[in-house]
C-alpha cells in the first residue's frame, strides 16, 4: 500500500478545500432563494481567500521539499471544484452557458475513463496554471456583481475561450502521443464506482432546492436504485448493458422534466405539461434573444443541448458501471440490498420525519406524468365539446353588436397588468395615485368608466392564452387548448365585429414575424407588427416600441376622421413586459413622429435586473412601467377625445412571482371607458365599479365570461 504524505502544503490545500465547500453551501442556498447582499459578500470574500491560498500551497511545497503527485492532484481537484461551484453561482445571472467552465474539467476526466489516450499525463505548462487562475478570478469578480452584466458576461466569455484553448492544447498533445509505449495510469476502481453511485443517486433522488437543503436530502434511499442493483445481479451481461442504456436515457428525460417543471413553477406558477407545453421553449428563446441579445440566446441553447447530451452519456455510463460492480460481488450486493431495503421499508411505514428517507421520486414522477398525459387526452375531448357548444355560432352578423354601431372599439391589452399593481404590494400606492389622478382627468374630459377584475387563465407569461380566452369565451389555459381553439370555428370577438361591419385591426409591436395561424382564426383585416409601423427609434429591450408610439401610429393610420367604417382594434401595449426596463420617457404627442425622438432614452433608463436575485429592483421597474403605460393611455384619451370611441383596457396576467408573490392569484383589472353614457348604461347590471380603479371588493369574473356577456349587453337594441 502506498502511504500518502499529508505535508504542510497539503494542509494549506485542505484549508482551501474547506473554504470551497463553504462557497458550495452558499451557492446551493442561492439556488433555492437569492442570496442577500451580505451573504454574497461573504461568498466573494471566502472565494477570494481560497484563490489567494492557491498561490501559497505551491510555494510551501517548494520551500519545504514536500512536492508530491498526491499534493498536485489534491490541488488540481480543489481548484476544479471551486471553479465549478462559482460557475453554478454565476450562471443564473449571466447565462447557463457559464456552466461549461465548471464542467470542463469533469467532462475531460469522464472522457478519459472511456478513451484511454486522454489519461496520458501531459507535460506541466505554466500557461495552463495561468488559465486556471484566470477562471477563478473572473468568476469571483462576476459573483461580486460589481461589473455591469454585459461586461461581466464578456469577461467570463473570454475566460471560457482561454479554457477551451488550454484543454484543446492538452487534448491535441495526447492525441499525437496516443501510441507512445509508456503505460497510461488508470483511475482507482473504487473511486470510479463511487462517482457512478453518486451520479445515479443525484439523478434518482435529487435535492429539492426550492425547499432548502437539509440533512434529510443526503440520507434518502431511492427505491429505484435498489431495483436497478437487484436487476444487475440477475441479468446476463447483454441485459445489464441494455438496462444501463434504458436507465440512462430515462433518467435524462426525467432530469429534463424536473428542470422544466421548476422553470414553469417559478415563472408561470403551474406545472409543465408534456402535451402542448414544448412550444414554450422556442418562445422562451425569442424572449431571451430580445432581452439579452442574439449571442446570449445562441450560447444558452448550445449550452443546454450540450448539458443534456453530457447528462445522458454520464448517466448511461454510471448505470453501466454500478451494474457491473454489483454483478461482480453478488453476495455483498445482496447483503447491502437487504439492509438498505429494510431501512427503506421501515422509514416508509413509520412516516413522519423519516418518511423522506424512503425516496421514490423518480417512479412517482413517471406515474404523475403518465396520469397527466391521460388527463390531458381526456381534456382534449372535453374542450372540443365546449368549443362546439357556441351560443352565438348561428347569430347573423346584422344581429351582433347593434349597441355599438358607428363606434370605434379598442380592445387594449395591458401587458403584465395584474391585481398586485393595485393592492397588497409596497409599490401599489404609486400606481393607485396615477389612476386616481387619471380618474379626475378622464371625468373632466367627459369619460365614463366601469372597472372590475377578471381571473386570467395564465400567470407570469403566455399573454396569448388570455387573449384567446377573452376573445373566444372558452377557457384556454394551455398550449394544447390554444392549438385546438385556433383550429376551430369558435366565434371570436374580432370575427363578430367583422361580421357586423367593422374594420378589424391587430396592432402588436412586439411581433417580429408573420402570424398566419392566429390571423386565420381571429379574422383580422389588417395586422401591424414591428416591421410595418414606421418606427425609426431605438429598441427598449423586449418591448421594442414605446406604447405611446403604438397608440399614436394607430390614431394616425386607422382612427382618422373622414368616411370610413368603424374600427375594432386589438392593441397590445408591451412597455410593461418583463424585464420592465428601460421604460420610455413620455413625449408631447406632437413630437412622437417616427420615433427618432426616443433616441438616447434606453441608455438613460433603468437597467433590467434578474428578478429572482434582486426582486425589489424588479418590482420598482415593474411599477414604473405600469405607471408609464397608464399615464400614456390617460394622456391619449384626453388629448384625442372621441364621443364615438369605446375603450376596453384589460391586463393579460399577473407579473412573475418575484414581483407578485407565490400566492398572488390570477386576477387582472379590466376597465370599460366611453364618452357616450349609453354605452356604460348597457353594462349597468354587471355591477362593475365607477372609474378606472377597481377596489378590493370589485366583482371578479373568469376571463372566459367576457365574450358572451359583452355580445349580450351590446346585442340587438331594445
Amino acid at each position: 500500500m502506498v502511504r500518502v504524505q499529508f505535508g504542510p502544503a497539503s494542509r494549506v490545500t485542505a484549508v482551501r478545500a474547506v473554504l470551497a465547500v463553504g462557497v458550495a453551501g452558499l451557492t446551493l442556498r442561492g439556488l433555492g432563494e437569492p442570496l442577500s447582499g451580505r451573504l454574497t459578500a461573504v461568498l466573494v470574500a471566502v472565494s477570494a481567500v481560497a484563490l489567494a491560498l492557491d498561490a501559497l500551497d505551491g510555494y510551501v511545497a517548494r520551500r519545504t521539499g514536500t512536492s508530491s503527485a498526491f499534493g498536485a492532484r489534491f490541488d488540481m481537484e480543489t481548484d476544479a471544484f471551486l471553479i465549478a461551484v462559482l460557475s453554478v453561482h454565476v450562471a443564473p445571472r449571466l447565462g447557463w452557458w457559464v456552466l461549461a467552465i465548471g464542467a470542463m474539467r469533469y467532462a475531460y476526466v469522464l472522457a478519459g475513463w472511456a478513451l484511454t489516450w486522454l489519461r496520458r499525463p501531459t507535460r506541466p505548462r505554466y500557461w495552463a496554471k495561468v488559465v486556471a487562475a484566470v477562471q477563478g478570478v473572473v468568476l469571483t469578480v462576476a459573483a461580486a456583481t460589481l461589473l455591469p452584466d454585459q461586461v461581466a458576461r464578456l469577461a467570463v466569455g473570454l475566460a471560457l475561450v482561454l479554457l477551451v484553448e488550454s484543454f484543446g492544447h492538452d487534448v491535441i498533445w495526447q492525441w499525437r502521443h496516443r501510441h507512445d509505449p509508456e503505460p497510461v495510469p488508470r483511475p482507482p476502481a473504487g473511486v470510479v464506482s463511487g462517482v457512478a453511485v453518486v451520479a445515479l443517486w443525484l439523478a434518482l433522488a435529487p435535492p429539492r432546492l426550492a425547499d432548502g437543503i437539509g440533512p434529510a436530502d443526503f440520507a434518502r434511499i431511492p427505491v429505484e436504485g435498489l431495483v436497478l442493483v437487484a436487476l444487475a445481479v440477475v441479468l446476463p451481461v447483454r441485459g445489464r448493458r441494455l438496462l444501463a442504456v434504458v436507465l440512462g436515457l430515462l433518467l435524462t428525460a426525467l432530469a429534463v422534466l424536473r428542470g422544466l417543471g421548476l422553470g414553469f413553477d417559478l415563472y408561470l406558477g403551474r406545472s409543465f405539461h408534456v402535451l402542448g407545453d414544448w412550444s414554450y421553449l422556442p418562445k422562451g428563446v425569442e424572449v431571451l434573444r430580445d432581452t439579452r441579445g442574439g449571442p446570449v440566446a445562441v450560447l444558452t441553447v448550445v449550452g443546454l443541448v450540450a448539458l443534456v447530451v453530457a447528462v445522458a452519456v454520464g448517466l448511461t455510463w454510471a448505470a453501466g458501471r454500478v451494474a457491473r460492480a454489483a454483478a461482480a460481488r453478488p453476495r455483498t450486493t445482496w447483503r447491502a440490498l437487504a439492509a438498505l431495503g429494510t431501512v427503506w421499508v421501515l422509514c416508509a411505514a413509520f412516516g413522519g420525519p423519516v418518511d423522506r428517507v424512503a425516496a421514490a421520486g423518480s417512479a412517482g414522477l413517471v406515474v404523475d406524468t403518465v396520469d397527466q398525459v391521460r388527463a390531458d387526452h381526456h381534456d382534449t375531448r372535453v374542450f372540443a365539446r365546449e368549443l362546439a357548444a357556441d351560443p352565438f355560432a348561428a347569430t347573423p352578423g346584422d344581429r351582433l353588436l347593434r349597441g355599438l354601431r358607428g363606434k370605434d372599439v379598442l380592445l387594449v391589452w395591458f401587458e403584465s397588468y395584474g391585481r398586485v399593481a393595485l393592492e397588497d404590494s409596497w409599490f401599489a400606492p404609486s400606481v393607485v395615485d396615477v389612476l386616481e389622478q387619471g380618474d379626475h382627468e378622464l371625468s373632466a374630459a367627459g369619460y365614463h368608466a366601469r372597472s372590475a377584475f377578471l381571473t386570467s387563465p395564465t400567470f407570469g407569461a403566455g399573454s396569448w392564452l388570455a387573449h384567446a380566452t377573452l376573445q373566444s369565451g372558452a377557457w384556454t389555459n394551455g398550449e394544447r387548448r390554444y392549438g385546438q381553439l385556433l383550429a376551430s370555428d369558435r366565434l371570436s370577438l374580432t370575427r363578430a365585429f367583422g361580421d357586423a361591419g367593422w374594420r378589424t385591426v391587430f396592432d402588436v409591436p412586439a411581433n417580429t414575424r408573420d402570424w398566419p395561424e392566429g390571423a386565420a382564426y381571429y379574422g383580422f383585416d389588417r395586422l401591424y407588427d414591428s416591421r410595418d409601423v414606421g418606427y425609426h427609434g431605438p429598441r427598449f429591450g423586449y418591448a421594442p416600441i414605446p406604447d405611446q408610439y403604438t397608440l399614436d401610429h394607430l390614431r394616425r393610420t386607422e382612427l382618422g376622421r373622414g368616411p370610413r367604417p368603424p374600427v375594432f382594434a386589438e392593441v397590445d401595449l408591451v412597455s410593461s413586459h418583463h424585464p420592465w426596463a428601460p421604460v420610455p420617457e413620455e413625449l408631447p404627442w406632437a413630437e412622437v413622429g417616427d420615433g427618432s425622438a426616443y433616441d438616447g432614452m434606453p441608455e438613460r433608463g433603468a437597467a433590467a435586473v434578474d428578478g429572482h436575485r434582486d426582486p425589489e429592483a424588479a418590482q420598482r421597474n415593474y411599477a414604473a412601467s405600469v405607471r408609464y403605460t397608464w399615464r400614456t393611455l390617460i394622456s391619449f384619451l384626453t388629448t384625442y377625445p372621441d364621443p364615438d370611441r369605446v375603450v376596453v383596457i384589460v391586463g393579460d396576467h399577473q407579473p412573475h412571482s418575484f414581483v407578485s408573490g407565490r400566492d398572488a392569484g390570477h386576477d387582472v383589472p379590466i376597465s370599460v371607458l366611453a364618452q357616450d353614457p349609453a354605452v356604460i348604461r348597457r353594462i349597468h347590471d354587471w355591477g362593475w365599479q365607477p372609474g378606472i380603479l377597481p377596489g378590493p371588493d370589485a366583482p371578479v369574473w373568469r376571463m372566459d365570461a367576457v365574450r358572451d356577456r359583452f355580445l349580450t349587453a351590446y346585442g340587438p337594441a331594445e
